[in-house]
């Protein structure tokens, strides 16, 4: 049964439990930010973020709150190329001034930022804490946009923390002020 898996023999709790890990459909653009930020703000023990396009200021804000306020939470950012937009570079440096990622709290890292390589990888965009996760969809409303999503419930939220945490790890880290500084921001 050690590769059960290969032949489809085992089946996943998230598997079996099907779209009832979908809590609500998104369809507003506040609905999907106000959805990320209380993610974001329940998070206590892991928070990973995924995606190089952030520039909401109010996620950010949160995300940056949720690292200054709680020491232990083990912070994750997955960059799929170099930030889009400077909001999120400049979001960067204000996580590494509020932590050092060479830090170890109770022996443990709590601060991640890396860029996965090679740039033809599909970028991932999703926030995940170990209670609950947002993943923005394309619009509902019109071409170009990221307007709307799903939240998921903890089960879903599991597997994109573990998701998140095996993109990081295999990504090259950019965790210092000069590494982020370095990066080239594609917009203003």
């Amino acid at each position: 049964m050690l590769f059960a898996h290969q032949d489809g023999a085992a089946t996943s709790v998230l598997e079996s439990s099907g779209t009832a890990v979908v809590v609500k459909v998104l369809t507003r653009w506040t609905d999907l930010v106000e959805a990320m930020v209380d993610v974001v703000a329940g998070a206590r023990e892991q928070l990973v973020v995924t995606g190089s396009r952030s520039r909401e200021k109010a996620y950010l804000a949160a995300i940056e709150t949720a690292v200054a306020q709680h020491p232990d939470l083990v912070h994750y950012r997955v960059l799929y190329g170099p930030p889009r937009h400077r909001a999120l570079a400049d979001h960067l440096l204000r996580l590494l001034e509020l932590r050092d990622p060479s830090a170890r709290r109770n022996g443990i890292k709590t601060l991640h930022i890396g860029m996965v390589e090679p740039t033809e990888a599909l970028e991932r965009f999703f926030v995940a804490s170990e209670t609950a996760a947002v993943v923005p969809l394309p619009s509902f409303h019109g071409a170009e946009g990221f307007d709307c999503g799903v939240l998921l419930s903890r089960e879903a939220a599991v597997g994109l923390v573990h998701h998140g945490r095996e993109a990081c790890a295999s990504a090259r880290p950019v965790e210092t002020i000069e590494a982020v500084r370095a990066l080239p921001v594609r917009h203003n």
